[in-house]
């Protein structure tokens, strides 16, 4: 049944003086289908607690869709060139999948995730759109997110001219007009191939996680259906080999439960956070991919400006009257010029920060994520063992009669 979503509203309750130092805590909870149809989709409870003196208060809920993370993300991207902003779970497109309650609650626990990273990322927790985002009313995130300029908001005639301007880039790279830029820093080409590599490696261990929490599925069923046909056994025979029989089926539906539950901790703690990393790995790639397009549009520009450097020699030695014009192009450019070769300084810093900060992460979000693997199999393990061999004297001892 569909449930009606209700919010309270702001809390104005004071920290504990124990909280003194800055923080900044969010939380995802409570996911709520809303509409019919194809119109349905899922809101979230959104809960900030912080002590930061420019949000409104210590406490503050706000009920958010999707598309509103979408919305922070994209905001952050455009403005924060050179970092790497945390990335967002897929949105699935399967409609039976979509509103499972296993999907929902892997789409809660992403969305919780991304949404922390960013609060507690030095550079981003600053952010207005966060606080926005964090604050503002439904009315006005929806009016925020009518109001973006992005490719995909721009006029079919907008659209046709990009297009257009792609296709005679292409052709010009095809035909040897043109030959794309590129950084040649050793240390560059080697983060890329890191990253690369990294993102193989992962999605093929994720693959693999994906196969593990399948066949945990599979076994589970297939010992709840063995546990059943068991029992049905042991009914018709009635005696002390029945009731073997029996106490062999429960056990085997009782395992089938554990096999079942440790299938979703597999999930959720193993291969989600190893998908959430193939996530994170493509977010570094849309940031390279701006660190080249900084790249180009600086050398594009010093390019530029020699031509014009040579026009304007020109015009002063034939003492043209477009003198003064050409001189002001030429300031306007170079003040263009130094402006992207600051940004791509820039992105190349900050990245070089990030990346340091990511490999740490990584090491101790992947290294949690590994022990929790173990520990989980090795509790299912002991588990299975501990059950068959609560079996085996009863079972023995039906052999024991039917040999004597």
């Amino acid at each position: 049944m569909e449930q009606q979503r209700t919010i309270s509203g702001s809390s104005q309750s004071p920290r504990s003086p124990s909280s003194s130092q800055p923080f900044l805590s969010v939380s995802v909870t409570d996911p709520v289908k809303l509409g019919n149809g194809v119109q349905s989709y899922i809101s979230y409870r959104v809960i900030t607690k912080t002590n930061f003196p420019e949000y409104q208060a210590p406490e503050k809920i706000v009920i958010r869709r999707y598309s509103d993370f979408v919305w922070l993300r994209d905001r952050l991207f455009e403005k924060y060139k050179g970092i790497f902003i945390p990335p967002l779970p897929e949105k699935s497109a399967v409609e039976k999948f979509r509103f499972s309650a296993e999907f929902i609650e892997m789409r809660r626990q992403a969305l919780d995730v991304f949404v922390n990273r960013i609060a507690s990322h030095r550079e981003l927790h600053q952010s207005e759109d966060l606080r926005l985002f964090l604050q503002a009313e439904e009315e006005t995130m929806e009016r925020l997110r009518s109001q973006e300029t992005g490719i995909f908001k721009k006029k079919p005639a907008d659209l046709m001219q990009i297009f257009k301007d792609v296709q005679s880039k292409v052709s010009d790279v095809v035909l040897g007009k043109e030959k794309p830029v590129e950084e040649t820093d050793p240390e560059y080409e080697k983060m890329k191939h890191y990253v690369f590599e990294l993102e193989n490696h992962l999605a093929e261990a994720q693959k693999h996680a994906y196969r593990l929490v399948k066949r945990h599925r599979e076994l589970g069923q297939s010992l709840s259906d063995f546990g059943k046909a068991v029992k049905l056994l042991g009914a018709s025979e009635g005696n002390a080999l029945g009731k073997a029989f029996s106490e062999l089926g429960m056990k085997s539906e009782i395992l089938s439960v554990k096999l079942q539950k440790e299938a979703h901790q597999l999930l959720m703690n193993f291969e989600e956070p190893l998908k959430d990393y193939v996530r994170a790995v493509q977010s570094i790639k849309a940031t390279i991919a701006e660190r080249a397009n900084a790249f180009r549009r600086q050398c594009e520009l010093a390019e530029t400006m020699k031509l014009k450097e040579i026009n304007l020699d020109k015009l002063m030695l034939i003492r043209s009257d477009k003198v003064a014009e050409a001189e002001h192009e030429y300031k306007e450019l170079k003040a263009e010029s130094e402006q992207a070769t600051n940004t791509f300084e820039t992105i190349v810093k900050l990245m070089n920060e990030e990346m340091e900060r990511f490999q740490e992460q990584k090491t101790l979000d992947i290294g949690i994520a590994f022990h929790e693997f173990a520990k989980g199999q090795a509790r299912l393990a002991n588990g299975i063992a501990d059950a068959w061999r609560s079996l085996l004297p009863k079972l023995e001892a039906c052999s024991s009669l039917v040999e004597n």
